[in-house]
């Protein structure tokens, strides 16, 4: 039976798995210097144009090399307060960094130019931490997605305060599937400065990409990875595995393919008395609260998280192998259970 609980659940989509087993077949310099690194660092270099690219093993440790090579410790991050670098990376960022995170409260997972301008009223003030990057997830921890005017509205309002503009991308696939663009459209096109760009949620094995597109965060970057201990030394496995996603739209058809179960999910339930559609379905999730009393015999059915206890709040997940026959399932189970 197929989760809904996350993308993470899913397996290695076989043209991955394919690329890995293909950087298997020889021996190969260590610590990037290898043949599929550098073939795919031309790959990305092709998709965005000069840039830097370092690789991590998961999302954390991308985030933390990003953040790292944005901030000194007397600046801090504002993030919304739903974000995955506050949430739910165990502190790593700040015990990592030695900064602090400013959370800003957002209904929708999305933060605005309004919502930051009230945190820099101690720029320049000697007592107070001084604000320096805005990190925001595309898309965001509730499923939205920022469309394109407002990413440049954010990074043009960054940049004017002496602020750098950090994109998790952990689901920048399905992103920007969503929107329909370039994936460079939808980032260094933006202003973006530096993002992570996500794999494991979307068909990879493990490994995401840090990709620095502002040449001044350039200068420490790779120590910044030995550091955080993201310096992989086989890295040609995670490099081939970012080859194969890049190549013939995999990264989109996958992306698009959950992307449109989750639309066809939200199709299936919108109507049933009981069920609320909390968020707008913009990529691969759902946010819906149903009847309590639904909840335990659907879950052990089917596994999902509750995203907010008090309000009974689920977040339901597709996947790139997620099916039109695992949605009528689990409807089919919603359904005689309501």
């Amino acid at each position: 039976m197929k989760s809904f609980a996350s993308d993470n659940y899913s397996g290695i989509h076989p043209e991955i798995f394919d690329a890995i087993q293909n950087a298997n077949y020889q021996h190969e310099i260590s610590y990037c210097d290898d043949t599929f690194t550098s073939e795919t660092n031309q790959i990305f270099e092709k998709i965005f144009g000069k840039l830097v690219v370092l690789y991590a093993f998961n999302g954390t440790g991308a985030n933390v090399i990003c953040l790292k090579c944005c901030t000194l410790p007397f600046q801090a991050v504002i993030c919304s307060d739903m974000a995955h670098i506050l949430i739910d990376e165990c502190g790593a960022p700040t015990q990592s960094i030695g900064c602090t995170l400013l959370p800003i409260a957002t209904p929708n997972g999305k933060i605005t130019p309004e919502l930051i301008a009230p945190l820099l009223k101690g720029v320049g003030n000697v007592h107070h931490i001084q604000p320096k990057v805005i990190s925001i997830s595309q898309s965001t921890e509730m499923g939205t997605v920022y469309s394109l005017q407002e990413l440049k509205n954010l990074c043009q309002f960054a940049h004017s305060n002496g602020l750098y503009v950090h994109l998790d991308g952990a689901r920048i696939s399905n992103a920007v599937a969503s929107l329909g663009v370039s994936i460079k459209v939808a980032t260094v096109d933006c202003g973006i400065d530096i993002m992570s760009f996500g794999g494991t949620k979307n068909g990879l094995m493990m490994g995401e990409a840090v990709l620095i597109f502002n040449d001044k965060l350039n200068e420490n970057a790779h120590y910044y990875q030995k550091q955080s201990a993201q310096l992989f030394s086989k890295n040609r496995f995670i490099a081939a595995q970012f080859s194969a996603l890049l190549s013939n739209d995999l990264w989109y058809r996958m992306a698009s393919h959950s992307n449109r179960m989750a639309k066809f999910l939200e199709n299936q339930i919108k109507e049933l008395p009981g069920v609320k559609i909390t968020q707008s379905v913009d990529a691969n999730a759902l946010f819906v609260i149903i009847p309590n009393h639904v909840i335990p015999p659907l879950r052990s059915k089917y596994t999902f998280y509750e995203w907010d206890s008090e309000t009974h709040e689920q977040r339901w997940m597709c996947s790139f192998d997620t099916t039109e026959e695992d949605v009528f399932g689990f409807v089919k189970t919603l359904k005689e259970l309501l």
